[in-house]
């Protein structure tokens, strides 16, 4: 059972990863980029918006942030477009640049955060 959660998990990054190298392609529309770049900083962020630690909670963002963003991602991304996307990814393998492009991300956005509550 571990190991086909896994193996899941190691096909949705997979997945991930060739989302992310079709955003770089001109055929991806603008507002599938921008969801692109939500998605995949928060799939390879080290840091969680709601941290693993809390009962339940801390697994439902990326329970429904990740897959969710990705299916309706990919069902925006012209078909041709993440054809040739898979095939890159499943030649280049992981790059491990992501996590940290997800980090700062995140990093900025909680910032983004604490500040808008501080003001009210």
């Amino acid at each position: 059972m571990l190991e086909k959660l896994k193996a899941r998990a190691r096909a949705l990054k997979q997945e991930a990863y060739a989302v992310y190298i079709a955003s770089k392609d001109p055929r991806t529309p603008w507002y599938v980029r921008v969801l692109i770049f939500l998605v995949v900083a928060h799939t390879f962020s080290p840091i969680d918006l709601i941290p693993d630690f809390i009962p339940v909670l801390g697994y439902l963002d990326d329970l429904i942030i990740t897959p969710g963003g990705l299916w309706l991602a990919v069902r925006l991304i012209p078909p041709e477009v993440m054809e040739e996307a898979r095939r890159e990814a499943a030649s280049r393998g992981e790059v491990g640049c992501a996590g940290w492009v997800g980090a700062v991300l995140t990093i900025l956005l909680l910032i983004w955060l604490v500040k808008i509550l501080a003001e009210n």
